[in-house]
Protein backbone atom coordinates (compact mmCIF):
# COMPACT_ATOMS: atom_id res chain seq x y z
CA UNK A 1 0.00 0.00 0.00
CA UNK A 2 1.34 3.45 -0.89
CA UNK A 3 0.56 6.68 1.21
CA UNK A 4 0.61 10.09 0.09
CA UNK A 5 2.97 12.31 1.64
CA UNK A 6 -0.43 14.64 3.43
CA UNK A 7 -1.63 10.74 4.24
CA UNK A 8 1.82 9.94 5.92
CA UNK A 9 2.02 12.62 8.22
CA UNK A 10 -1.10 12.05 9.61
CA UNK A 11 -0.42 8.55 10.32
CA UNK A 12 3.26 9.65 12.08
CA UNK A 13 0.85 12.13 14.06
CA UNK A 14 -1.87 9.54 15.24
CA UNK A 15 1.19 6.88 16.02
CA UNK A 16 3.50 9.15 17.46
CA UNK A 17 1.91 9.99 20.66
CA UNK A 18 1.49 6.30 21.96
CA UNK A 19 5.02 4.85 20.78
CA UNK A 20 5.55 7.47 23.63
CA UNK A 21 3.82 6.07 26.62
CA UNK A 22 6.98 4.54 27.81
CA UNK A 23 9.05 7.63 27.21
CA UNK A 24 9.27 11.21 27.53
CA UNK A 25 6.44 13.85 25.47
CA UNK A 26 9.13 16.28 25.52
CA UNK A 27 12.39 17.95 27.03
CA UNK A 28 12.35 21.29 28.41
CA UNK A 29 16.38 22.96 29.43
CA UNK A 30 17.06 19.29 29.50
CA UNK A 31 14.23 17.71 31.76
CA UNK A 32 11.96 15.10 30.46
CA UNK A 33 8.00 15.47 30.76
CA UNK A 34 6.76 12.05 30.84
CA UNK A 35 4.40 10.96 28.32
CA UNK A 36 2.07 9.66 31.19
CA UNK A 37 1.23 13.38 32.36
CA UNK A 38 -0.80 13.82 29.01
CA UNK A 39 -2.94 10.75 30.00
CA UNK A 40 -5.00 12.71 32.86
CA UNK A 41 -5.40 15.87 30.15
CA UNK A 42 -6.54 13.51 27.56
CA UNK A 43 -9.13 11.70 29.22
CA UNK A 44 -10.94 14.81 30.96
CA UNK A 45 -10.58 16.37 27.03
CA UNK A 46 -12.00 12.75 25.82
CA UNK A 47 -14.91 13.00 28.74
CA UNK A 48 -15.95 16.35 27.72
CA UNK A 49 -16.98 14.84 24.46
CA UNK A 50 -13.87 16.25 22.37
CA UNK A 51 -12.24 13.66 19.89
CA UNK A 52 -9.43 11.92 20.52
CA UNK A 53 -7.27 13.77 17.38
CA UNK A 54 -3.52 14.57 16.66
CA UNK A 55 -4.60 18.04 16.74
CA UNK A 56 -5.81 18.09 20.93
CA UNK A 57 -3.02 15.53 21.34
CA UNK A 58 -0.53 18.60 20.24
CA UNK A 59 -2.26 21.18 22.08
CA UNK A 60 -1.99 18.71 25.35
CA UNK A 61 1.80 18.40 24.74
CA UNK A 62 2.19 22.31 23.94
CA UNK A 63 0.29 23.60 27.29
CA UNK A 64 2.70 20.75 29.00
CA UNK A 65 5.60 22.20 27.77
CA UNK A 66 4.12 25.82 28.88
CA UNK A 67 3.81 24.90 32.35
CA UNK A 68 6.95 23.10 32.68
CA UNK A 69 8.48 26.59 30.98
CA UNK A 70 6.82 28.98 33.66
CA UNK A 71 8.00 26.09 36.47
CA UNK A 72 11.37 26.49 35.76
CA UNK A 73 11.19 30.21 35.51
CA UNK A 74 9.36 29.86 39.07
CA UNK A 75 12.15 28.19 40.43
CA UNK A 76 14.70 29.87 39.17
CA UNK A 77 12.95 33.08 40.50
CA UNK A 78 13.48 31.71 43.91
CA UNK A 79 9.69 31.50 44.41
CA UNK A 80 9.69 27.81 45.93
CA UNK A 81 11.39 29.29 48.83
CA UNK A 82 8.90 32.23 50.05
CA UNK A 83 6.46 31.18 53.10
CA UNK A 84 4.15 32.75 51.40
CA UNK A 85 3.97 30.16 48.48
CA UNK A 86 4.97 27.35 50.65
CA UNK A 87 1.49 28.14 52.92
CA UNK A 88 -0.71 28.60 49.71
CA UNK A 89 0.83 25.35 48.48
CA UNK A 90 0.57 23.34 52.11
CA UNK A 91 -3.36 24.86 51.44
CA UNK A 92 -3.97 23.78 48.63
CA UNK A 93 -2.46 20.05 48.95
CA UNK A 94 -4.83 19.98 52.53
CA UNK A 95 -7.89 21.09 50.28
CA UNK A 96 -7.06 18.43 47.63
CA UNK A 97 -6.83 15.61 50.14
CA UNK A 98 -9.76 16.56 52.04
CA UNK A 99 -11.97 16.55 48.27
CA UNK A 100 -10.72 13.45 47.74
CA UNK A 101 -11.30 11.98 51.31
CA UNK A 102 -15.21 13.02 51.03
CA UNK A 103 -15.52 12.05 47.38
CA UNK A 104 -14.65 8.34 48.28
CA UNK A 105 -17.15 8.75 51.15
CA UNK A 106 -19.66 9.93 49.28
CA UNK A 107 -19.32 7.05 46.57
CA UNK A 108 -19.40 4.84 49.32
CA UNK A 109 -22.21 5.95 50.56
CA UNK A 110 -24.42 7.38 47.41
CA UNK A 111 -27.61 9.51 47.51
CA UNK A 112 -30.11 7.09 46.42
CA UNK A 113 -33.26 7.87 44.30
CA UNK A 114 -35.40 6.65 47.13
CA UNK A 115 -33.57 9.55 49.16
CA UNK A 116 -34.12 12.14 46.71
CA UNK A 117 -38.00 11.51 47.02
CA UNK A 118 -38.81 11.28 50.45
CA UNK A 119 -36.62 14.57 50.79
CA UNK A 120 -38.64 16.02 47.79
CA UNK A 121 -42.02 14.64 50.16
CA UNK A 122 -40.84 16.50 53.24
CA UNK A 123 -39.96 19.81 51.61
CA UNK A 124 -43.36 19.59 50.17
CA UNK A 125 -44.92 18.83 54.11
CA UNK A 126 -43.20 21.80 55.24
CA UNK A 127 -44.29 24.04 52.28
CA UNK A 128 -47.87 22.82 53.25
CA UNK A 129 -50.59 23.57 50.23
CA UNK A 130 -51.58 27.27 51.29
CA UNK A 131 -49.70 30.43 49.94
CA UNK A 132 -50.54 33.73 52.40
CA UNK A 133 -50.15 37.37 51.17
CA UNK A 134 -49.48 39.07 54.53
CA UNK A 135 -48.19 42.63 55.81
CA UNK A 136 -46.67 42.78 58.63
CA UNK A 137 -45.35 45.41 61.24
CA UNK A 138 -41.85 44.50 62.86
CA UNK A 139 -40.99 46.24 66.17
CA UNK A 140 -38.57 45.44 68.60
CA UNK A 141 -40.38 45.37 71.63
CA UNK A 142 -43.72 43.80 72.49
CA UNK A 143 -45.38 47.07 74.51
CA UNK A 144 -44.39 48.40 71.11
CA UNK A 145 -46.49 45.91 69.34
CA UNK A 146 -49.22 45.89 71.84
CA UNK A 147 -49.71 49.30 71.39
CA UNK A 148 -50.24 49.45 67.80
CA UNK A 149 -52.06 46.55 68.18
CA UNK A 150 -53.93 48.80 69.96
CA UNK A 151 -54.44 51.19 67.44
CA UNK A 152 -55.64 48.91 64.87
CA UNK A 153 -58.35 48.13 67.20
CA UNK A 154 -59.21 51.45 67.69
CA UNK A 155 -59.52 52.08 63.36
CA UNK A 156 -55.98 53.02 62.59
CA UNK A 157 -54.95 52.40 59.13
CA UNK A 158 -52.48 49.28 59.01
CA UNK A 159 -50.30 50.36 56.40
CA UNK A 160 -49.80 53.56 57.75
CA UNK A 161 -48.65 52.58 61.18
CA UNK A 162 -46.19 50.14 59.12
CA UNK A 163 -43.79 53.13 58.40
CA UNK A 164 -42.81 52.98 62.04
CA UNK A 165 -41.78 49.03 60.86
CA UNK A 166 -38.08 48.08 61.66
CA UNK A 167 -38.44 45.82 58.76
CA UNK A 168 -37.05 48.48 55.98
CA UNK A 169 -37.74 46.10 52.94
CA UNK A 170 -41.25 46.21 53.76
CA UNK A 171 -42.25 49.06 55.89
CA UNK A 172 -42.43 51.47 52.94
CA UNK A 173 -45.16 49.12 51.25
CA UNK A 174 -47.07 49.49 53.67
CA UNK A 175 -45.98 46.44 54.77
CA UNK A 176 -46.14 43.88 52.52
CA UNK A 177 -44.59 40.75 52.10
CA UNK A 178 -45.74 39.47 49.06
CA UNK A 179 -46.49 35.64 48.63
CA UNK A 180 -45.02 33.19 50.97
CA UNK A 181 -45.77 29.83 52.30
CA UNK A 182 -45.57 28.01 55.25
CA UNK A 183 -42.68 26.54 55.25
CA UNK A 184 -40.08 29.79 54.32
CA UNK A 185 -41.42 31.90 57.30
CA UNK A 186 -40.55 31.25 60.93
CA UNK A 187 -42.53 28.98 62.41
CA UNK A 188 -44.31 31.05 65.11
CA UNK A 189 -45.04 33.41 61.90
CA UNK A 190 -46.34 30.49 59.62
CA UNK A 191 -48.60 29.35 62.37
CA UNK A 192 -50.22 32.66 63.49
CA UNK A 193 -50.83 32.84 59.48
CA UNK A 194 -52.88 29.71 59.43
CA UNK A 195 -55.33 30.90 62.20
CA UNK A 196 -56.04 34.36 59.81
CA UNK A 197 -58.74 34.96 57.97
CA UNK A 198 -58.34 37.60 54.87
CA UNK A 199 -58.81 40.62 56.11
CA UNK A 200 -57.97 39.80 59.89
CA UNK A 201 -54.86 41.07 61.95
CA UNK A 202 -53.17 39.02 65.07
CA UNK A 203 -54.80 40.65 68.18
CA UNK A 204 -51.46 39.24 70.03
CA UNK A 205 -48.02 40.19 69.07
CA UNK A 206 -45.69 36.89 67.29
CA UNK A 207 -42.19 36.94 68.70
CA UNK A 208 -39.67 35.33 66.20
CA UNK A 209 -35.84 35.76 66.33
CA UNK A 210 -36.58 39.16 64.38
CA UNK A 211 -38.43 40.96 66.97
CA UNK A 212 -42.54 41.14 67.63
CA UNK A 213 -44.43 40.82 64.89
CA UNK A 214 -48.16 42.15 63.71
CA UNK A 215 -49.65 40.44 60.57
CA UNK A 216 -52.27 41.26 58.33
CA UNK A 217 -53.41 38.42 56.20
CA UNK A 218 -54.70 39.96 52.53
CA UNK A 219 -55.26 36.85 50.74
CA UNK A 220 -54.70 33.12 50.18
CA UNK A 221 -54.28 30.93 47.63
CA UNK A 222 -53.46 27.15 46.52
CA UNK A 223 -49.20 26.80 46.96
CA UNK A 224 -47.74 25.34 43.34
CA UNK A 225 -44.58 23.69 43.94
CA UNK A 226 -42.00 22.36 41.23
CA UNK A 227 -42.42 18.82 40.57
CA UNK A 228 -39.79 16.36 41.74
CA UNK A 229 -38.23 15.93 38.41
CA UNK A 230 -37.32 19.79 38.64
CA UNK A 231 -35.81 19.81 42.10
CA UNK A 232 -34.31 16.51 41.57
CA UNK A 233 -30.72 17.64 41.01
CA UNK A 234 -30.68 20.17 43.18
CA UNK A 235 -32.17 17.91 46.03
CA UNK A 236 -29.64 15.51 45.35
CA UNK A 237 -26.74 18.34 45.90
CA UNK A 238 -28.05 19.05 48.77
CA UNK A 239 -28.47 15.78 50.29
CA UNK A 240 -24.51 14.85 48.92
CA UNK A 241 -23.74 17.91 51.20
CA UNK A 242 -25.43 17.04 54.21
CA UNK A 243 -23.67 13.54 53.91
CA UNK A 244 -20.54 15.09 53.60
CA UNK A 245 -21.28 17.75 56.85
CA UNK A 246 -22.34 14.46 59.20
CA UNK A 247 -19.49 12.64 57.70
CA UNK A 248 -16.87 15.81 59.01
CA UNK A 249 -18.99 15.91 62.44
CA UNK A 250 -18.55 12.03 63.30
CA UNK A 251 -14.98 12.50 62.58
CA UNK A 252 -14.33 15.54 64.53
CA UNK A 253 -16.74 14.07 67.40
CA UNK A 254 -14.66 10.42 67.20
CA UNK A 255 -11.44 12.39 67.33
CA UNK A 256 -9.52 13.08 70.50
CA UNK A 257 -9.33 16.70 70.79
CA UNK A 258 -7.12 18.83 73.79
Amino acid sequence: MTFKPAHLLVVLLVTAFPAMAADNLATVNGKAIPASKAEPFLKQALAQGQKDTPQLRAMIKDRLVGTEVLLQEAEKAGFSKSEDVKLQIEMARQQILIQSLMRAHVEKNPVTEADIKAAYEKWKTQMGETEFHPYHILVAKEDEAKAIISKLKSGAKFEELAKQSIDTGSAGKGGDLEWVSQGNVPPAFGAALATLKKGQFTETPVKTEAGFHIIKLDDVRPLKLPTLDELKQQIGESLVQEKVQLYQQALIKKATIK
